[in-house]
């Protein structure tokens, strides 16, 4: 199965624009395009979906361990394959019913011609070596590079660049012998000669194959804002969406035009060859892939320990909308392998919960662009503060925090009232308040996790409360890399996720393969309660 990695110097190299640029060329040729991003990362994935079709898969070694990773892949991978095996069957189908299946099937038509029509690509996260920090590689795009012992593409930004990036690449290639630099692509370049200098400098010292480059086009910048790209949900339909679609058309053509897309396949192919990776069926592919995974083993435990006395399917309302768009995929995947309903719901538009409701899950994303809007929706607000004051299940990130709060205050001075179900007043700042990894170990109020029990995420946000009252309760501790400076009562040793009955909110983003048991507690918790 073809895979490699999109990686780079630094954050802003190109590496987002490249990586869809190639997704889109791929997809073009017939492929099924797996897209995967390496790090806490929500946005990125967001454009992989809609540029491949499929959701993006988060890989994270400090996050998820080496064995999540591998399961995440194993699982992510072995669902591509299924699906390209379907369209195969339904393409060569040719009765009038069969033509009939063809056309309500939502699989992608593919080259039948291709010898390997599935392909993941995945992109990094900050430079090459970037991860948990200085003397760790955790986290990094270069770990996981080792972990699956796949091809590197860097990113290389050559703005103001000539001979010198020869030494760069040097350098890459060498400072992890294990991780493999297979191409360069060169952003941002100047003109032919330009790329020729570059093409030459690199040849001149180092093993890596040069691919291409793009050139210097504002035309294909996509929108930012202060947690990173605006989100490409948010575009939606309409003169935005039109503006977005054609920009990620251009960065399509523009990597037809200036990068060797056959000469990356050859690339992909030799190094298979070279590591005695043989082609092979479909079926072993998804056999192994099963048994390495143990998917199904995992889902039958998973399920088997939820006893839900009400003998309904467990009903999880995730918030969904431009104000709330922050979730990994794989946590609402591992929700549903439980056995939870996913409904989606809107706190923006809707104005009551979806029927009978178990459990509430408030993502992260930008509640002070919409907190006008959030705050005009008293009816929302209102059955949100009901739906917590009868003790039923709710998990709220970031975001979801400052919607539980009394109320929020914008950068302008504008306050907005929130659902009331704790008494903070979040307040946006213009510098980043909080970045980093984190770790937490549950105490024994926690509702969704057993005492002691540990599970990672990041923090990331612009925006800050007051600390709680004591009254409230806090549901765990924070045992990694506490916020700088540290809180009063917050940082290494300090307490987070605030309760209220059976609510947690926290300004953690929880990623629940660090521990899968939170996201069983969670569901546990859900089927003990009489639906909303």
């Amino acid at each position: 199965m073809n895979s490699f990695i999109i990686a780079a110097t630094h954050s802003g190299a190109g590496k987002t624009t490249i990586t869809l640029g190639l997704m889109s060329a791929l997809r073009k040729r017939g492929m099924i395009v797996q897209p995967f991003k390496i790090g806490p990362d929500y946005i990125d994935p967001g454009y992989h979906k809609t540029v491949c079709g499929r959701p993006s898969y988060n890989l994270d070694t400090w996050m998820m361990g080496i064995d999540g990773v591998q399961r995440i892949f194993a699982k992510t991978m072995t669902n591509a394959e299924v699906e390209k095996m379907r369209s195969i069957e339904i393409q060569k189908l040719g009765s009038y019913e069969d033509k009939k299946m063809r056309k309500n099937s939502t699989s992608q038509p593919l080259n039948l011609s291709t010898s390997a029509s599935t392909i993941a690509i995945i992109e990094g996260v900050m430079g090459l070596f970037d991860g948990k920090d200085g003397n760790n590689e955790a986290g990094s795009t270069g770990h996981i590079a080792k972990v699956f012992k796949l091809p590197v593409i860097l990113v290389i930004d050559a703005r103001s660049m000539a001979r010198s990036v020869g030494a760069l690449v040097y350098g890459f290639e060498r400072f992890d012998p294990d991780v493999k630099v297979a191409g360069v692509i060169f952003n941002r370049v100047g003109s032919e000669r330009h790329f020729k200098m570059l093409k030459e400098a690199v040849e001149s010292k180092c093993r890596a194959k040069i691919l291409g480059y793009i050139p210097r086009d504002k035309g294909i910048n996509l929108p930012e804002r202060h947690l990173g790209l605006v989100m490409a949900e948010e575009a939606g339909a309409g003169a935005l969406w039109a503006r977005q679609e054609a920009k990620l058309k251009k960065i399509g053509e523009l990597i037809q035009r200036f990068v060797d897309v056959d000469g990356l396949m050859r690339l992909l192919r030799l190094r298979l060859a070279m590591t005695g990776k043989k082609a092979q069926n479909d079926k072993g592919v998804i056999a192994r892939t099963l048994a390495r995974s143990n998917l199904n083993l995992k889902s039958a435990n998973l399920k088997s320990a939820i006893h839900n006395p009400h003998s309904t399917i467990v009903k999880i309302a995730v918030a969904l909308d431009n104000a709330f768009c922050f979730y990994y995929q794989e946590n609402l995947d591992m929700l549903k392998e439980l056995g939870a309903e996913i409904i989606l719901f809107s706190p923006l538009r809707d104005k009551k919960l979806p029927e009978n409701t178990s459990g509430i899950y408030l993502g992260g994303g930008y509640p002070e662009l919409y907190a006008k809007t959030l705050e005009a929706n008293g009816e929302m607000r209102s059955q949100i503060k009901q739906f917590a004051d009868k003790g039923l299940p709710m998990y709220a990130e970031c975001g979801g925090l400052m919607y539980l709060g009394k109320g929020l205050k914008d950068l302008e001075g504008g306050k907005y009232e929130m659902a009331g179900v704790f008494p903070w007043v979040s307040r946006m700042l213009e510098k980043r308040k909080s970045l980093g990894y984190r770790e937490v170990k549950a105490v024994d109020s926690c509702p969704f996790l057993k005492k002691g029990e540990k599970i990672r995420g990041h923090e990331y946000h612009y925006s800050e409360i007051d600390e709680p009252p004591q009254k409230i309760k806090r549901g765990y501790q924070l045992t990694y890399n506490p916020p700088i400076p540290p809180l009063e009562k917050g940082g290494k040793g300090g307490f987070e996720g605030y309760l209220y009955k059976n609510t947690l909110a926290s300004y953690i983003h929880l990623h629940f393969a660090s521990n899968p048991k939170f996201a069983e507690g969670f569901v546990r918790a859900c089927s003990l309660c009489p639906p909303y």
